[in-house]
């Protein structure tokens, strides 16, 4: 495996302070999330790695901030994050490692500046979830939150096409790991007394919140777990196309993390109702077949080459 010094050197990060900055990211990603920072140290190439690695790291700690405390105190916790990250961004420095790192990466990046902005105040808002009445609720949601979020994270990776046409493929990635998401977590989120999925949709297939919230894997239940995944499959597999729209060293990581999904919701056709009594787990051996199968072209996942 690449030494880490030597990925610093090739993303061109000089300065031993910055070096440093990089390290205490690296080592934050490493603690949260030893499979995705495995994922990404082992498939980036070795110039984009420290900014992958501080781009999921700035990602993962705006979601700490979030994580703990009450409403009120997690609410004036992300107050002064949002005053930290906005400071470091107006002034380029800051007193904290993660976004010193972080803002040197988006300016190499030439990320534009309204992704932190609307992330940050989506993360404000989803504090005070409400739920989705609706499919465009759910769409406004990923359009305030989740794809910005992406955006600080996948939107460093150069590409091919404009600016915009990637964007708007990462809008795509966004809305299918958003749609997963939910029904990975779904037994996780209503323990905690929060429901995610559209109610128009469980209204669709004749499901009451308290069929959720009691763990009922009624047939109901079942064909609204399939039709969410067939969603986000659907989704996920137009989402495929940003593979081609990125340069051929940058595919196996891109590959790896879409099949990761594709992964996810297998397990979730496999589960059907019965996510609503567990989370949706990963498999380690087939997160390891995912690693080694995605430096072949194409993967059968219905991505581009």
């Amino acid at each position: 495996m690449r030494s880490w010094r030597r990925c610093l050197d090739l993303a061109g990060v000089r300065p031993a302070g910055l070096r440093a900055d990089y390290t205490t990211a690296a080592r934050y990603l490493r603690r949260r999330e030893p499979v995705l920072y495995g994922v990404v140290r082992l498939q980036s190439p070795g110039g984009f790695l420290p900014h992958a690695l501080t781009g999921a790291s700035m990602l993962g700690f705006t979601d700490d901030v979030c994580d703990t405390g009450t409403p009120g105190e997690r609410l004036r916790q992300l107050d002064a994050w949002t005053g930290h990250v906005t400071r470091a961004l107006d002034t380029g420095d800051s007193h904290h490692p993660l976004l010193r790192a972080f803002v040197h990466s988006a300016e190499a990046a030439a990320l534009p500046r309204k992704w932190f902005d609307s992330y940050l105040a989506g993360t404000r808002i989803d504090l005070e979830f409400p739920g989705f009445a609706d499919e465009a609720d759910y769409q406004r949601y990923i359009d305030t939150l989740t794809w910005p979020g992406i955006m600080l994270s996948t939107g460093l990776t150069p590409h091919l096409v404009p600016d915009d046409a990637f964007a708007a493929s990462c809008r795509l990635v966004a809305d299918a790991c958003q749609r997963t998401d939910l029904l990975t977590d779904l037994a996780e989120d209503l323990a905690e007394g929060r429901l995610a999925l559209p109610l128009t949709d469980l209204e669709r297939h004749g499901v009451s919140p308290s069929d959720l919230e009691r763990g009922r894997p009624t047939r109901g239940v079942r064909a609204l777990v399939l039709a969410t995944a067939d969603r986000a499959r659907a989704t996920l597999l137009e989402a495929g196309r940003v593979v081609g729209e990125v340069p051929v060293e940058f595919r196996p990581l891109v590959r790896v993390l879409l099949g990761l999904y594709h992964h996810r919701l297998d397990t979730i056709g496999a589960m059907g109702a019965e996510i609503v009594r567990r989370p949706v787990r990963d498999d380690p051996v087939e997160c390891l077949r995912l690693v080694a199968d995605s430096r072949r072209e194409p993967l059968a996942l219905g991505l581009s080459a």
